[in-house]
């Protein structure tokens, strides 16, 4: 199971939110790059990378950062936030994303994500299923649609993609546990998926029972800004 980080940015420093509400957010640190090559230096190889200026104005707004960061790490960086066309697409890679998380543009027109799936390959872009309450939300999670997060899952396996964010946003930011139960459903339906769950991990022993649950990756933020996991506990584990 890969161990990924999150670095949320919001006007250039490294923020967290809680329940992707932006009127409660907490800034850790002015520089991201200073806290990604603290990851690096730890052993992490992955990070996830979320331009939330972008995810409210619909178009990326801290490339800089990406850059920043690709150019002076080697971490593998998963962008998203505000990615809606394939001219964004395209800068994002241009900058140095390995790949990048389509969220609200999956909803919204998944045509054109397919066609980032066939153009730039299934391994480089991450289908986000954001649900709030079972139902996808979009625009920076500030609004729920009428879509079952299954389904929407199991559409976009049918035209190719196998990577799946999957984030519970009533559990994002709380640190009182991730939504187990909702990523083991899913797993048992859709195998053949890769699962990355994000929101709400606050302990080592929740990431245990994600990788038995056979989970592909787990994005982890304020529970390593807040002290309750340690990127030293985290890498003394066999992942």
């Amino acid at each position: 199971m890969k161990i990924i980080p999150a670095i949320d940015l919001i006007d250039g420093k490294c923020v967290r939110l809680t329940q992707g509400n932006f009127d409660m957010r907490k800034t850790y640190s002015a520089s991201p790059l200073d806290t990604a090559k603290c990851f690096e230096d730890a052993g992490i190889r992955c990070l996830h990378l979320v331009d939330l200026d972008g995810a409210r104005t619909g178009e990326p707004r801290n490339l800089r950062i990406l850059e920043q960061i690709a150019t002076r790490t080697s971490l593998e960086i998963d962008f998203g936030g505000g990615v809606r066309a394939r001219t964004h697409a395209e800068s994002t890679f241009n900058a140095g994303a390995f790949a990048l998380t389509a969220g609200s543009i999956a909803v919204k027109d998944p045509q054109e994500v397919i066609g980032w799936t066939q153009r730039w390959g299934a391994e480089r872009i991450l289908i986000g299923a954001d649900a709030k309450a079972g139902k996808i939300a979009v625009d920076g999670w500030q609004q729920a649609v009428a879509q079952d997060a299954e389904s929407f899952i199991g559409r976009y396996l049918q035209n190719g993609s196998r990577r799946f964010v999957c984030t519970d946003i009533g559990k994002d930011g709380m640190m009182q546990g991730c939504a187990d139960d909702w990523y083991r459903e899913l797993l048992i339906r859709y195998p053949e998926m890769e699962l990355i769950a994000s929101g709400g991990v606050s302990s080592i022993d929740e990431l245990v029972r994600l990788r038995d649950a056979g989970v592909h990756g787990a994005i982890i933020g304020k529970a390593l800004y807040e002290g309750l996991i340690s990127l030293d506990e985290l890498m003394r584990e066999e992942w």
